[in-house]
């Protein structure tokens, strides 16, 4: 019920212009939709670096993800049109597969796991003992998973097509995680088309269904007990490569004992936008998305390690010098305790888009946008990208994207935080870094629809490709293949 008297509160002023919309009259009505439309969309992106937070701020941060998404537009009159979008996500993480990094281990993992584990029971033993790296993935079950989302949107256009009146709601999960949303929106045209006016309000809730280091959810299970689960038979070592005495009041245990204590995230957010035709052939655009999120806003699955705390280790002790290098292929360090992060925060983007025709052949399209939430992050991104036509059909669309920010209040890298602080993290998308982004696409458009797939017309083909890197080591890519179609009967 709260959901729907938020989204009716917000509908009120637009319930009253389209009050007065019904009472005006036109001369010429055109339909919105001229039959459904289709499009497809298949993205592969890849990525490496070397700040997992899931271990602390170091370790492989290999990812993979092969992703599908698709739309389409459904004119239920001349006025109304249906659009339902389906996104489904199919990942390969390294660094989320080390929430449990003790490959063959039998002990300490979910049921659910029973599989991996046969399939692994002897790898990375020595001496009996479990061994792992925040360097390659493990054989958990949660190095791999699927994130599906469906979105449904409804919107009216007025008699004189100067108002535009939308809903929608969407619903997404993997297997930590759902979540639901819904929305409105309302779009005014007015200066004889040349100025639009766009208000667009939403509301997402989200469950956690958490996951977490499976030295801590261990130790927690068994009351403290270091030779049970899990730990049954494992050797502890501390920073000397020494073995601990488990029962000693020295011994390795997790900061807190508290875990997620509220499941819920909810998101709220307000969106503004104003467009200005300035000149045949300049547009002018500018934007703010107000968002402000409450409940659990912390990963259970990030690791914090703290500068004033003991070092402990499951593994080669002959490795822990190099701990934090690649090299490292055998010991693996216990977590001190799990990201905590403040339960709201407020964000503020507020950005401009200036699109300039050039000539017939050219269109220079630019964007700047400043950031800054109440974490103390501040950030600016400026993309610019040339869109050149290469005769009737095709054209081509260069482009580059440059981003910075500055660290959140609780960010420190490993092993640089200290457990007096109140909250902390150690995830570099958290940290201050910058960023390059460099890509391009070639688009085939056919207005005539010559081409078919069953009863739909192919519209268009595009094909583009990113290359991105962070002064931090990350870099990724991705490539994306996408198609149009309409219905032509």
């Amino acid at each position: 019920m709260k959901i729907v008297g938020f989204l009716l509160l917000c509908m009120l002023p637009f319930l009253a212009l389209a009050q007065n919309d019904k009472d005006s009259t036109s001369v010429f009505k055109k339909r919105v939709l001229e039959s459904v439309e289709m499009d497809i969309l298949t993205s592969f992106y890849a990525q490496d670096g070397k700040n997992a937070a899931v271990t602390g701020g170091i370790g492989t941060e290999e990812l993979t993800d092969l992703a599908t998404d698709i739309h389409i537009s459904i004119p239920l009159n001349d006025d109304d049109v249906l659009r339902i979008n389906g996104t489904v996500s199919a990942y390969t993480s390294a660094s989320s597969s080390n929430l449990n990094p003790f490959s063959g281990a039998s002990r300490g993992q979910d049921e659910d796991d029973d599989e991996d584990d046969d399939d692994h029971e002897d790898k990375g033993m020595e001496n009996g003992e479990n061994t792992g790296t925040p360097w390659a993935a493990s054989s958990g079950a949660s190095r791999k998973d699927t994130w599906a989302a469906v979105n449904a949107s409804y919107s009216y256009s007025s008699e004189d097509r100067n108002s535009i009146y939308s809903a929608n709601l969407n619903f997404a999960n993997e297997y930590d995680y759902t979540s639901f949303g819904a929305g409105v929106g309302f779009v005014r045209l007015f200066n004889q088309k040349n100025s639009e006016l766009s208000l667009n309000t939403a509301i997402y809730l989200d469950t956690w269904r958490p996951e977490y280091p499976t030295e801590i959810k261990t130790y927690i299970k068994e009351n403290g007990d270091l030779n049970a689960d899990f730990f049954e038979g494992v050797t502890i070592l501390n920073e000397n490569g020494t073995a601990i005495n488990k029962f000693s009041v020295d011994a390795w245990r997790p900061f807190k004992t508290s875990l997620v204590e509220n499941n819920k995230r909810n998101t709220y957010t307000f969106s503004i936008g104003f467009l200005q035709i300035l000149s045949k052939t300049t547009q002018f655009s500018v934007f703010s998305d107000i968002t402000y999120q409450t409940g659990w806003l912390s990963n259970p699955m990030q690791r914090v390690y703290f500068a004033d705390k003991d070092n402990f280790y499951i593994g080669n002790a002959e490795s822990i010098p190099f701990y934090t290098e690649p090299k490292n292929k055998d010991v693996f360090q216990l977590a001190d305790d799990i990201e905590r992060l403040p339960d709201t925060r407020f964000k503020l983007p507020i950005g401009v888009r200036i699109n300039q025709y050039v000539n017939e052949f050219l269109v220079l399209r630019s964007y700047y946008r400043y950031y800054l939430d109440d974490w103390g992050i501040r950030s600016h991104t400026i993309n610019l990208e040339l869109a050149i036509k290469l005769g009737q059909n095709f054209s081509f669309y260069p482009s580059y994207r440059f981003y910075n920010q500055t660290a959140a209040t609780y960010f420190a890298p490993f092993e640089k935080l200290v457990s007096s602080n109140a909250y902390y993290t150690s995830d570099f998308d958290l940290s201050t870094y910058n960023a390059n982004q460099v890509g391009f696409g070639m688009k085939y458009t056919d207005i005539f629809t010559s081409a078919h797939l069953w009863k739909f017309g192919l519209k268009g083909l595009t094909i583009d490709y990113s290359n991105y890197a962070r002064n931090t080591g990350l870099k990724a890519a991705i490539v994306s293949l996408g198609a149009s179609f309409v219905l032509t009967d």
